[in-house]
């Protein structure tokens, strides 16, 4: 990156940025004093729009999964904010008005129909209504004798009657007495339909406005894009009475011809110098066209901080490979291929992400024919092999080990880079005793395997790991005293038990490979079951091979995608030394407008 300093008169900053956002490529340093009233209003302004889209974009998904009409034609309303939030408080009152109605409901059904003035002209005339209810098998004849009773429901095995006593005289058999309802329960049902026709109106007005979304997001690019100029001038320094202005800018240094080409022509007073990591600069990774599609899998986690190795490009083929061990299976590898493929020629917005897919389905095949799994059977058990063949496919226990080996062989691969990366940054003695770890990992590696596996190497080993065990120990620390230096390195050897711990963490690896491989051979074992149904057993195994696998391959694919991030971002990462911190380059640019 280089590093601009631009000095502008103040009357003219407006038109220099404003240019300088039509060029599209120089980055200006945002301060935090840009945040005043009026940016934090716009920022907030463009929080209501991103939460709108969202909410209509997910109206928008379950209307089409129901099958649900979308109407045509746009709201009369242009400030789609204000009706939207309109529409959505409307929502919420005819909710809780339908709830409570038809809690009314409820109550007033079992009482039949009444008249409100009816009710009126009784107590007007000195009667008083006593209201009771009594299960149908235990109401008693004998009180219409004794009371001028009126039967006004029977209901679900109940009996809903009303006793009339003159003044306040009250009756005298032993019920509870009833809450008569205020309104009638057929009156409560016209104004439940009432109050269902204007919630389903405004739901359709809520609809219509996903016709809108596309508008939104137009606005809210005008907002991104004057906010974008804004904080960029209000991240100027003022100087001398503020009649000029100082900005801090970066552009990648291949590009300098065009900056420099530009602020000649705007005649404007500029100094450029080489960044340096003080400055804390903008990052822009460059990578060959395999390691660029992994570059948003590192992103997921951090930027290197500028000057800092970028370990895009070294972690890239072990995720593949990875993610192949993970899902485990050659058929499903086949198939991310011929996906990606489809996504990367059809869907040209997100080729790279097709492309990605498909190199992914590449280590989904490369790594699955150690054992030959193929959709959950065995490559030997579909085709007749020579028994030389079959013996060269991989058992569980020796994928176990396979994996094991695997993530020894990118932990010493991190420390190697670590080393090498020290010793280009002149830092000599943190180098060798990143060679010396992995030489010990590596040493210790070995000696396991003669112990276990009976393998013998020459003597003339051994003393290249006591080599590596004097790095640790001489270089682990940079003490000038030698007594201290020697203690703090000898203390660091307990970092072995991370290193250890780091080791054991890859066995995920052909954990998850084992499980989807089973998974894949019970939805084959189930298939063949309903196959001996009769007539249509061809038809259920099919739709259970078809549905069964893609299930299968989804749900291997999340743990294929996740679990080598983890052994990315915390055994890779951590073993070659990678600290991070850095932010991307987000060039001041103009927004395209469609």
């Amino acid at each position: 990156m280089t590093k601009y300093s631009f000095v502008i008169f103040h009357k003219e900053v407006e038109d220099f940025l404003k240019n300088l956002q039509e060029t599209g490529v120089v980055d200006v340093t945002r301060q935090k004093r840009a945040i005043d009233s009026y940016s934090m209003n716009k920022f907030e302004e463009i929080a209501k729009y991103n939460s709108v889209i969202s909410a209509l974009n997910r109206l928008l998904a379950e209307a089409n999964s129901k099958k649900v009409e979308i109407p045509s034609g746009k709201p009369q309303s242009t400030d789609y904010i204000a009706y939207y939030n309109s529409l959505i408080e409307k929502k919420d009152v005819y909710k809780v008005k339908l709830f409570n109605l038809n809690a009314d409901y409820t109550a007033a059904l079992p009482w039949g129909t009444f008249n409100n003035e009816n009710l009126e002209k009784i107590t007007q005339l000195g009667f008083t209504p006593y209201f009771y209810c009594v299960s149908s098998g235990k109401y008693n004849k004998e009180w219409e004798g004794a009371y001028p009773i009126q039967i006004l429901n029977e209901y679900e095995g109940k009996t809903y009657f009303v006793i009339l006593m003159e003044g306040n005289e009250k009756p005298g058999i032993k019920l509870t007495e009833y809450t008569f309802p205020s309104v009638s329960a057929e009156v409560i049902e016209k104004e439940i339909n009432e109050t269902k026709e204007l919630a389903a109106q405004n739901e359709k007005n809520l609809l219509e406005m996903t016709n809108c979304i596309e508008d939104l997001k137009v606005m809210k690019e005008e907002l991104l894009s004057n906010l974008d100029l804004y904080l960029a001038e209000g991240a100027s320094t003022k100087k001398a009475d503020e009649t000029i202005v100082i900005f801090e800018a970066f552009a990648p240094t291949e590009i300098d011809d065009t900056v420099v080409k530009f602020l000649e022509e705007n005649n404007v007073y500029y100094l450029k110098e080489e960044a340096k990591e003080e400055d804390n600069p903008p990052i822009k990774l460059k990578n060959n066209f395999f390691a660029k599609l992994y570059e948003p899998i590192g992103e997921l986690y951090l930027l290197p901080k500028y000057g800092e190795l970028d370990l895009t490009v070294f972690f890239a083929p072990f995720y593949m490979l990875f993610f192949g061990l993970c899902l485990g299976d050659m058929g499903y590898g086949i198939t991310l291929i011929l996906v990606g493929l489809i996504v990367n020629f059809k869907v040209k917005a997100y080729a790279n992400y097709g492309k990605l897919v498909a190199w992914l389905g590449l280590g989904s095949v490369i790594m699955p024919a150690l054992n030959g799994t193929f959709f959950g059977a065995k490559l030997y058990e579909l085709f007749p092999m020579p028994q030389n063949i079959t013996d060269m496919f991989f058992d569980d226990m020796q994928m176990f080990w396979f994996a094991i080996l695997f993530g020894i062989f990118q932990i010493l691969f991190a420390r190697i880079i670590q080393g090498v990366y020290n010793f280009v940054k002149g830092r000599i003695r943190v180098g060798l005793n990143c060679f010396g770890w992995a030489i010990c990992i590596a040493w210790a590696t070995l000696a396991y395997a003669s112990m276990e596996a009976g393998i013998t190497y020459p003597e003339w080993v051994n003393y290249i790991g006591y080599a590596g065990l004097a790095g640790i120990v001489l270089c682990g620390s940079d003490a000038k005293n030698p007594i201290v230096r020697i203690f703090k390195g000898t203390f660091s050897l307990y970092d072995s038990t991370s290193v250890f711990g780091d080791v054991l963490s890859y066995i995920r690896l052909f954990g998850l490979g084992t499980s989807g491989g089973i998974l894949g051979f019970v939805i084959n074992s189930i298939a063949l079951n309903l196959n001996e149904i009769p007539y249509v057993g061809w038809f259920f195994m099919g739709f259970m091979l078809i549905v069964g696998h893609i299930f299968v391959l989804l749900l291997s694919c999340l743990g294929a995608f996740v679990h080598p991030l983890r052994l990315t971002f915390i055994e890779f990462y951590k073993n070659a030394g990678f600290e991070g911190g850095g932010r991307a380059y987000n060039p001041l640019k103009k927004t395209n407008k469609q």
